[in-house]
């Protein structure tokens, strides 16, 4: 079990299918972007129990989608936004391979996006190209973060550019916006 925001209990799925980010990873994200969430609107990619995606909602996005390829974990992110999120806010979650998905988003931006893919998966190249093909994210202030071992290089393509890294123990986030 995890908590959020307001100290709500979301559900997690049992075992290592999932990974949730910590909740030191979880405050330095939120703390950066807490002037952005009122109204946003939130991609949560490789959304696993959809923590990330629940904080939003519960931090003011106005609308939520998450991509994620586990029908089990797609079942519980449903329950955990369906537990948070208010009759204003609207939230969807996407059941798919993440770079197929986010085609499929092509026409919509998103204010941020958080992306934590399996580090040992191979998407971080395809689906950093799908945000800058699709122009997922809004341009000027739209931002997206990334989360990846520290010792980990981020090559995006030319039109995303890297504004700021951090790392947090095992975990660095990464923070772009389109160029």
């Amino acid at each position: 079990m995890v908590r959020i925001y307001g100290n709500r209990p979301i559900k997690t799925l049992p075992g290592l299918q999932t990974r949730p980010t910590t909740a030191r990873v979880r405050e330095a994200l939120f703390n950066r972007w807490q002037y952005h969430l009122q109204g946003c609107h939130w991609l949560d990619l490789c959304a696993g129990s959809g923590s990330m995606g629940a904080e939003a909602l519960c931090r003011g996005a106005a609308v939520v989608y998450g991509i994620e390829q586990a029908g089990e974990a797609c079942r519980i992110i449903r329950q955990n936004w369906q537990a948070v999120a208010q009759p204003t806010q609207t939230f969807q979650v996407l059941r798919g391979d993440v770079i197929k998905r986010s085609a499929k988003l092509k026409g919509q931006t998103f204010d941020l996006i958080y992306f934590d893919p399996p580090y040992d998966g191979g998407l971080y190249e395809g689906v950093l190209t799908a945000i800058a093909t699709h122009q997922l994210l809004k341009p000027l202030l739209g931002e997206a973060a990334v989360e990846h071992r520290p010792n980990q290089i981020l090559a995006p393509p030319s039109t995303l550019q890297i504004v700021h890294t951090r790392s947090y123990g095992n975990t660095a986030l990464t923070f772009l916006r389109q160029s």
